[in-house]
């Protein structure tokens, strides 16, 4: 299994530290308000990951974070905290709006059929480790105090902006009015923030510098060696994350620990609605609650966050979307084939269904190549549908439908079969057919075209497919 790592700018084969297990860290979301569909592009790609790892016999051990303190209003250390914004904009305290949004995003990760993390962890459950990190982090003679919290010196770590490839220099001769003059550096980040004397925050904890809260980098970086080890296998996030929040961790992490913190890294790109890319400030951020709104289901939204590359530009429309749907209900009619075999000698579509498995494994083990791999799941869909199914193959046909869900978190093994009645008017628009009474035939069809139902005619008589 091959992915592109961000590290290298290579593609590389997956060498795990302990194989079979391969440990797994994704930056998750900042609970402060509802996800949007830019959000969930990348989380059913880095489940798509998961599922991927195990059709190759690895064991993922998978880490995300719920960041629910400490994320600024911008990725720099100047601002609100983003849960006091949200606090403040609901009437509600943090700690209420962390509550909802957390559980609003959980109950959509799983609407979408994204397995569960290993670990699900909360910054907020995790504030000592984060104290202990910033304190080693002391130690070792990288951060310094000044007024609004302790800081990191970039300076003292030689590798910092390397991972991003960021020209530090040029970054320091053009940087912008610094918010707070006092930084060395205009690179260093905060470690910890201190509370604003003149007020008092709902989220604070006292530590050795004291009151205060973590900085956003610090959580990822505590929680993930905590539960993963101190050299991860593989880092999973948005590349609008590598050149501050990724490059912020590697320098924490690698100074205190002076190992490589992943060997590995994944960067989902941006999705792109009119040419603009999702974002709070553009008020672009469509929901799902949107998509199920325009009669697109959630398995065909997945369907089409998978025709898109991770690394490539998404563009998302409401006729893209449409397609997607309508890709998934022909997908459907193929699926519920495995109800209506027909009589005929199998044509080894057994040992096809068994390759279609391997061509689509070898498909998502080339860096998740997920364009090459539902064209490659269409055409061979489009031959079902001409040959249809024998009985003899029925039960490899079945089994190539669970393993493609296993692999694609689809649900088209589960698409049930029609009621016995709905059989009995299908079989009676077959005799009048046979009989030539075209009016009835005619009727018999409308009757089921108003419960859903469609037919087509072969030369093995009527197949039913659902609208």
């Amino acid at each position: 299994m091959k992915l592109y790592n961000t590290l290298t700018r290579e593609v590389e084969e997956v060498k795990p530290l302990n194989t079979p297990n391969v440990t797994v860290y994704t930056c998750g979301p900042t609970v402060y308000d509802f996800a949007h569909i830019g959000h969930w592009f990348t989380y059913i790609r880095w489940d798509l990951l998961m599922r991927t790892l195990r059709a190759f016999e690895y064991e993922p051990k998978w880490a995300m974070n719920i960041t629910d303190v400490g994320h600024l209003v911008s990725d720099a250390d100047d601002g609100e905290d983003k849960l006091e914004k949200g606090a403040r904009r609901e009437g509600k305290t943090a700690w209420e709006v962390a509550e909802f949004y957390t559980k609003d995003f959980l109950d959509e990760m799983h609407s979408l059929n994204i397995q569960d993390p290993t670990y699900l962890t909360k910054a907020t459950d995790h504030i000592a480790e984060q104290i202990t990190l910033v304190q080693k982090l002391e130690e070792k003679g990288y951060t310094y105090v000044i007024d609004d919290g302790v800081y990191y010196d970039t300076s003292k770590f030689p590798s910092y902006g390397s991972f991003a490839r960021l020209d530090i220099e040029e970054q320091q001769a053009g940087a912008r009015v610094e918010y707070n003059k006092q930084k060395r550096n205009p690179t260093d980040f905060a470690l910890w923030k201190f509370s604003p004397k003149d007020q008092k925050r709902d989220m604070e904890w006292d530590s050795p510098w004291g009151k205060g809260f973590p900085g956003w980098h610090i959580e990822c970086s505590a929680m993930s060696m905590k539960y993963l080890g101190e050299t991860l296998d593989i880092h999973t996030g948005g590349i609008d994350h590598i050149p501050i929040h990724h490059t912020n961790e590697i320098a924490q992490s690698e100074a205190v620990t002076g190992k490589r913190f992943s060997n590995m890294w994944l960067h989902s790109n941006h999705v792109l609605i009119e040419g603009e890319k999702i974002s709070k400030s553009l008020g672009n951020g469509i929901r799902l609650q949107e998509v199920v709104a325009h009669k697109i289901s959630l398995e065909a939204f997945r369907l089409h966050v998978l025709e898109s590359h991770y690394r490539s530009q998404s563009k998302l429309s409401w006729d893209s979307l449409q397609a997607a749907h309508n890709r998934l209900k022909n997908w459907h009619a193929t699926a519920v084939l495995r109800w209506q075999t027909v009589a005929r000698p199998s044509i080894n579509n057994t040992h096809t269904a068994s390759d279609i498995v391997d061509s689509l494994k070898d498909a998502l083990g080339d860096d998740l190549n997920t364009p090459a791999a539902l064209a490659l799941l269409s055409s061979a869909f489009a031959k079902f549908d001409t040959e249809l199914i024998a009985e003899s193959e029925n039960t490899a046909f079945v089994a190539m439908l669970e393993q493609i869900d296993a692999l694609l978190g689809l649900e088209l093994s589960k698409q049930p079969d029609i009621t016995d009645e709905q059989k009995e008017l299908i079989a009676d628009r077959e005799t009048a057919r046979k009989e030539k009474d075209w009016g009835k035939s005619d009727s018999l069809r409308d009757t089921l075209a108003e419960q859903k139902i469609g037919v087509r005619d072969t030369s093995h008589g009527a197949i039913w497919y659902r609208f």
